[in-house]
């Protein structure tokens, strides 16, 4: 649960009202990774040393990157926000850090910044812009002790782990500095490299002192209305201002990743893959469904939780056409019943297996996602709750059947929407 010791600004609470209003972010992994084309992680699974790695910089060169293009296909698929990888675990700066030159700028033939071009544009098209900051780091040679990742860097046995934080913080200071104007926030990952516990036991801490209150305090004071989120998988720490979960739903923990982690009173967000891949992996064709995803994002919102759904460039800037047309499906969907997501809060229900309930002032909207066959469903609402019922596919008036345990509604089966049919209850 968030600790009652860190007190947000006004500008804060106004970012995180919009944040939830939101509902819908572009998440994207991109990095010199890409260029091998199997994945964010290939440094660790290949068990590539530093010397090796650094060869990969010098190949990378995304000519065909276009940010507007970017921001156009998030746009045209109902996002609000983008999420963009600053540093992932290979320590490779996606940006001109000043600290290091150990970025895109100093070690590709490309030499831009792509992050600040991103940021211009998404301030351009209304876009905000967040960003992936990784604190473990596979390349830099402070970063000691070791966690349970990059063991076969090559780097020598020792460090100093302060010095580590030094660089870390002042990376998150160019980061928020105004140079890439006002940023909805930073997405940390990677404390759970270093994480202490015992089998069954719930995580206490970490084998280091990461120094959480300097960095967040660090981001604060430079950008009060920036959002701090940490992809731990333990419970929020004074100075977060979101909750989040990987590749699981709030409440959910199939990946194992959420922990013991309770669901506090920040808002919530959970990412996911469109493939099963974060970063660029020409291997990987498991593409989901546009139905499965957009039942995902559904599900988020009857959990009050956004939906960062994730991209994982190529080597030349481009977003592979898989990505695209799915990303544009979930846009026209968006466009046609976007009002049932957007500005919503978790309904009066908690979601079953067959439906899902989001609301907003006196409607409630309720998403039956599977109807298993039937052409009625039993919804435990009140029914003197409900004054006034219709379809959203076609405004047609639904008669509801008050039950004991609520009531029921009632759809012939050639109308109901083979993704979701949702029907609109007015008070």
């Amino acid at each position: 649960m968030e600790k009652a010791d860190y007190t947000s600004s006004a500008e804060n609470l106004r970012m995180r009202e919009w944040f939830q209003d939101s509902r819908f972010g572009m998440f994207v992994h991109w990095g010199v990774y890409s260029v091998l084309g199997e994945g964010e992680w290939v440094m660790h699974n290949n068990k590539m040393t530093v010397d090796e790695y650094e060869k990969l910089p010098p190949l990378f060169n995304p000519t065909e990157y276009d940010p507007s293009e970017w921001v156009n296909i998030a746009k045209n698929a109902g996002m609000k926000y983008i999420t963009i990888t600053s540093k992932h675990h290979d320590g490779f700066a996606m940006y001109d850090s000043k600290v290091s030159d150990w970025d895109i700028v100093d070690r590709t033939p490309y030499k831009k910044d792509v992050l600040k071009m991103l940021a211009d544009e998404c301030k351009k098209q209304n876009i905000k812009l967040f960003f992936y900051y990784s604190h473990l780091d596979w390349h830099h040679p402070h970063y000691y002790p070791r966690g349970r990742t990059g063991q076969f860097s090559g780097r020598p046995n020792k460090g100093e782990f302060n010095k580590y934080l030094e660089y870390m913080n002042a990376q998150i200071a160019e980061l928020c500095s105004g140079h890439y104007g006002k940023i909805g926030g930073i997405w940390f990952d990677g404390w759970w490299d270093q994480q202490l516990k015992r089998p069954g036991e719930p995580v206490k801490k970490t084998q280091v002192d990461w120094k959480l209150e300097e960095t967040y305090n660090l981001i604060h004071d430079l950008q009060p209305q920036a959002l701090i989120g940490n992809n731990h998988h333990v419970a929020p720490f004074p100075g977060e201002d979101f909750q989040m979960y990987e590749k699981d739903l709030p409440g959910q923990n199939t990946t194992g990743f959420s922990g013991d982690a309770e669901i506090g009173s920040l808002p919530l967000e959970t990412c996911e893959t469109i493939n099963d891949s974060w970063g660029y992996n020409k291997n990987d064709v498991n593409f989901k469904s546009v139905k499965t995803l957009i039942q995902y994002l559904v599900r988020a919102a009857g959990l009050n939780a956004n939906f960062l759904l994730n991209v994982g460039p190529m080597p030349n800037g481009k977003i592979q056409t898989e990505f695209v047309e799915r990303l544009s499906e979930i846009g026209k969907w968006m466009a046609k019943y976007g009002d049932s997501i957007y500005e919503t809060r978790g309904g009066p229900v908690k979601p079953s297996e067959s439906y899902v309930t989001t609301c907003k002032k006196n409607r409630i909207f309720l998403h039956v996602l599977d109807w298993k066959g039937n052409d009625s469903i039993l919804v435990p609402i009140d029914a003197k709750r409900v004054s006034n019922a219709w379809m959203m596919d076609n405004d047609l008036s639904v008669q509801i059947s008050k039950r004991k345990q609520g009531f029921t509604v009632t759809i012939p089966k050639d109308k109901q929407n083979n993704f979701d049919t949702i029907i609109v209850l007015e008070s």
